[in-house]
């Protein structure tokens, strides 16, 4: 079966729209139609060099749509079911998922390499095997996944706002309400309002945040964290320095989230020094691989009791959480709808990654076509 895919071949190039072959599922597998997936950030730090990826490359970790075949060992699934692609896969039997840590599973240690758990490459063309970005690939028509990899949902759910609770959602939202444990009546700030830190603030929102900061150079960021929860916004880290200390009477915050494009040493001590005795700062974004980019004094983390933590998709777990946002969604506690700006189509994927990094999207979404 052919699919028409974005594939990547080097980091910093753009990506180039290819007629490719997907392999027949094995038993383990199943065949799914993607109809949209998202542009998330987390795929630039691939295209930008940050994070190291085996090439050629179908990009896109977000993403939802119907099954279409099912391996012979197969079960819990059918085809017309629908599904979200969870960008971790989920085994349910290594230490980590057995520990309630399921986004830490062994099986996507090979995430970056392109290869399915069984270890075939999903897709094949002119330049030999192709990867797929997380073992998902979204940024195609049709793949090859393994059934770890998806998460059936209500088929009456809308695909298009189903894709973003893949990975944007529950990274952001999570950060809040299960990496920096936000209660109510904590004073937060959230650095960098984009795909994720738009979800870190309704996160902390909903977990009950009374002073929620919003930190962000770009205005129309700001605005839309104020639609999100957000109570006070701040275009740098020193006007929020101010603001939570006449907000807290000079005690600081109770929690930072760092959802920037990309992490760097001065955000990280901006948000150490906001935050209070025994306040936490929550690390989600990424930047380069090697660069270090935590320079702090451990004397006054110990001496204050103030804790840095890492956040890999928000502390949530998919097989748990991405049904749980979505009933949130259904009742109207996640915002889901107001986070999509712009849809493209596939070949317009690098004119949406523009977009992202001009700070014109919130989320883009491609729809693609059958």
């Amino acid at each position: 079966m052919k699919t028409k895919a974005a594939v990547l071949y080097e980091a910093g190039k753009a990506f180039e729209i290819e007629e490719l072959e997907i392999v027949r599922p094995d038993a383990e597998e199943v065949l799914v139609r993607y109809d949209y997936s998202g542009l998330c950030h987390s795929d630039l730090h691939m295209v930008k060099g940050h994070l190291p990826f085996r090439a050629p490359m179908v990009f896109g970790h977000e993403g939802a749509g119907e099954i279409l075949e099912v391996g012979s060992h197969v079960t819990g699934f059918a085809p017309g079911d629908h599904f979200v692609a969870s960008f971790y896969p989920v085994c349910g039997r290594c230490r980590w998922c057995a520990t309630g840590n399921s986004r830490l599973c062994d099986l996507g240690a090979n995430g970056l390499e392109g290869f399915l758990p069984g270890g075939r490459f999903p897709f094949t063309g002119r330049n030999g095997d192709y990867g797929s970005m997380m073992t998902l690939g979204t940024f195609s028509q049709y793949a090859t996944v393994h059934r770890n990899s998806i998460v059936r949902i209500d088929g009456d759910l809308p695909l298009d706002k189903a894709a973003l609770v893949g990975c944007g959602v529950p990274t952001g939202w999570g950060s809040a309400v299960n990496s920096a444990e936000v209660r109510p009546g904590d004073t937060v700030v959230v650095y960098g309002i984009g795909g994720i830190g738009i979800n870190a603030v309704q996160g902390a929102a909903y977990a009950g945040a009374q002073h929620l900061v919003a930190v962000d150079p770009a205005p129309n960021k700001l605005e839309y964290a104020k639609r999100f929860g957000a109570t006070h916004t701040a275009a740098t880290a020193a006007e929020a320095q101010e603001l939570v200390r006449q907000l807290t009477h000079g005690v600081g915050a109770d929690s930072a989230i760092i959802t920037v494009d990309e992490l760097v040493a001065d955000v990280v001590a901006a948000a150490a020094e906001v935050i209070s005795k025994g306040g936490t700062v929550v690390i989600t974004s990424m930047g380069q691989y090697e660069d270090e980019t935590i320079r702090l004094s451990g004397v006054q983390l110990a001496l204050w009791g103030k804790r840095i933590q890492g956040s890999l998709y928000g502390g949530c777990n998919p097989l748990y959480d991405i049904p749980k946002l979505l009933s949130l969604y259904r009742t109207g506690h996640v915002k889901l709808d107001e986070l999509i700006t712009n849809v493209y189509s596939l070949e317009q994927v690098n004119q949406g990654y523009d977009d992202l990094m001009a700070h014109r999207n919130i989320r883009g979404i491609i729809a693609h076509e059958h």
